[in-house]
């Protein structure tokens, strides 16, 4: 009878948490529905005010209020425009956080250097966009650099936006690597795939994998350990690899690893359609010459050119700080539209 009472309370309890967990989901949902709505209410606000205003300015004849609606036109435009972009995060994990992998490509060094540079990027935009960043797992380079980065990108859509982000990233600059002063081309790959819920069944049969143990690396800090507690799993029928050393105790480094490769395998199974398993592994291109989605050209000029889209700027310093949300946008756009022109060089 003891030990009933102990399973009871037990099933009690789990009952509990489940009920707990799930009433913050539907927290959750009833808040982003609040804010949406919250938007809305806003942007009605803003265009009557500025109806308002310049209706006075006709009864009144009054062209000091030009400055004042001309200002205005441009935040109720702004304003629209981030809103009709969220309309377009209709996928089944736009809103999901965003697991965002960095690895850098033909180029040795200068590859590795690159690929540090666009994890800086990402991380400024992340907070330029009031997402937080949770570096999961992180391989430096030989010299400088870091092969590879793993980062968890949490907030509303984050997934939704980085997609968009998926694909080769190409560099051209003069190198500062070499002492005769010579123009380099670099490559470096990102990978987005979105955080999946605990709650989304993903068969995983235990005989398919490799756990593999390491001791973290890095730069100090959390990402040095005494023991072998970084983990990384091959599923073994895929070749997907996944890895995990931000967490000190092994298990954590475990369970995050596997929720990544659930991610992964998700992504799979919604592009059953393709034949071949290369074209369904993150990284879907060699990170070399010719399949790169973006150019970030240091020298001979200024310029970044989304070939998918025609999207460019020139101000290549503000982008390098996390100014990409016009790259994303473009991309967003034609996505919707059908326009995005895949394989474009």
């Amino acid at each position: 009878m003891a030990e009933i009472k102990r399973l009871d309370k037990q099933s009690t309890e789990a009952d509990f948490y489940s009920d707990m967990e799930n009433a913050q989901k539907v927290m959750q949902k009833i808040k982003q529905l609040g804010d949406k709505k919250e938007r809305f209410d806003g942007l009605q606000r803003s265009f009557d005010d500025l109806h308002t205003l310049v209706h006075l300015g006709i009864e009144m004849e009054d062209t000091s209020v030009l400055a004042e609606v001309a200002q205005g036109h441009g935040e109720l435009t702004a304003l629209l425009e981030k809103t009709r972009l969220e309309t377009l995060l209709s996928g089944t994990y736009d809103k999901n956080n965003a697991i965002v992998t960095i690895h850098s490509g033909a180029g040795g060094t200068e590859s590795q250097d690159w690929a540090q540079m666009l994890l800086r990027m990402y991380t400024h935009w992340s907070e330029r966009s009031g997402f937080s960043v949770e570096m999961l797992d992180l391989l430096d380079g030989e010299e400088a650099g870091i092969k590879s980065a793993t980062l968890l990108i949490k907030g509303l859509n984050a997934y939704g936006y980085t997609r968009a982000e998926r694909g080769i990233h190409r560099l051209v600059r003069i190198s500062p690597f070499d002492s005769s002063g010579r123009r380099h081309t670099s490559f470096a790959s990102i990978d987005t795939m979105p955080e999946i819920d605990d709650d989304i069944e993903v068969s995983i049969n235990p005989d398919d994998l490799r756990v593999d143990t390491y001791r973290a690396s890095g730069a100090g800090g959390q990402h040095v350990n005494k023991t072998d507690s970084a983990i990384r799993i091959t599923h073994l029928p895929t070749g997907i690899v996944v890895s995990c050393q931000n967490e000190r105790s092994q298990h954590k480094n475990r369970e995050t690893a596997m929720k990544m490769l659930k991610s992964k395998l998700i992504q799979l199974a919604e592009q059953q359609h393709k034949e071949k398993i290369e074209d369904l592994k993150g990284v879907q291109k060699d990170i070399a010459w010719g399949s790169q989605i973006r150019s970030y050209v240091f020298h001979p000029y200024n310029m970044v050119k989304d070939h998918r889209t025609g999207f460019e700027t020139g101000n290549i310093t503000a982008v390098m700080d996390g100014e990409i949300d016009g790259f994303i946008n473009a991309y967003l756009k034609a996505a919707a539209l059908g326009q995005i022109k895949e394989g474009a060089k």
